[in-house]
């Protein structure tokens, strides 16, 4: 019998202007243990924090499962049987990347079953579940990435986020589905808006990397938070509380939970977070990690 055990980081996507484009991986991680059997398949999924155990499926179409059979049919691996058990401690609808976690989850297991290094392919493996590769090139690589696809390849690079950025994550109890809140998207938006998110997407890069103090201007965004707030009220004003207090705070990926890259690790004292589980979660370096015994 083969023993995988991973450990892979949640993500904050789209930092405010970079939508579907900037990610950062976050010190939150999901632990999975996945063991080689005779035969059969076996799902074990424990709360390790997260409190989304009972709604998580048991078979063939839990997300690390159907990654990890995508992943070893493109190695060319038959495994006969699989135990899988799941430690959970991103919670699950929340923007935090749970979804593209579990399919970086399965397809690093299935490169460390075939003992090859992980590569460009992975990336369009895991990348490929959700449409875009923000998330997954997160926790893929860990660290602060840009993403982009060439045709139909997902690109991605990771760049080193400045030491002085100590991410403080609010996450409320509501949870938001992305394909919902992407369909409050409009097929078109104007001009202006467009090109001012574009360059705060671009100022985002660097206040990053190089210049934390532009971070509040850099995570201004007209392109999709503005269109998205009716469906999390309380987290659209916790990001105008916090903006307004000097805090770069944005949506983190589809929502509902609100990301403050702050450069002291708290928040100010006279923002209300009674209804949010405020916790700082500092940048994860290294992104997934397996080990085989």
């Amino acid at each position: 019998m083969t023993l995988l055990k991973v450990k892979v980081p949640a993500s904050s996507a789209n930092l405010g202007p970079g939508f579907d484009t900037l990610g950062l991986a976050l010190a939150l991680y999901d632990r999975v243990e996945l063991r080689i059997t005779d035969a059969g398949l076996k799902i074990e999924v424990v709360d390790a924090g997260a409190g989304d155990v009972d709604d998580v499926p048991t078979d063939e179409s839990h997300l690390v499962i159907r990654a990890f059979r995508r992943g070893c049919e493109h190695l060319g691996l038959r495994p006969p049987g699989v135990h899988l058990r799941c430690f959970n401690a991103i919670p699950h609808a929340r923007g935090l990347g749970s979804s593209a976690a579990a399919v970086v989850t399965g397809v690093a297991a299935a490169y460390a079953l075939a003992e090859k290094t992980l590569d460009d392919d992975a990336l369009q493996l895991a990348a490929g579940f959700e449409g875009h590769a923000d998330n997954a090139a997160a926790s893929l690589l860990g660290g602060f990435v840009v993403a982009w696809n060439e045709g139909e390849r997902f690109r991605a690079e990771r760049l080193q986020p400045h030491h002085d950025i100590r991410p403080v994550v609010a996450v409320p109890a509501l949870r938001s589905s992305t394909d919902a809140t992407r369909g409050l998207l409009p097929a078109q938006v104007p001009h202006a808006d467009a090109a001012f998110t574009a360059g705060r997407a671009a100022l985002a890069v660097h206040a990053l990397t190089a210049r934390p103090d532009l971070l509040l201007s850099a995570t201004e965004d007209r392109l999709h938070q503005p269109y998205r707030a009716p469906a999390y009220p309380a987290s659209s004003e916790l990001v105008r509380a916090l903006r307004a207090e000097g805090v770069a705070a944005a949506i983190s990926g589809a929502g509902p939970s609100v990301l403050a890259l702050t450069t002291g690790g708290i928040l100010p004292t006279g923002v209300d977070v009674t209804s949010f589980d405020v916790t700082e979660l500092p940048i994860d370096p290294g992104g997934v990690q397996v080990a085989a015994q």
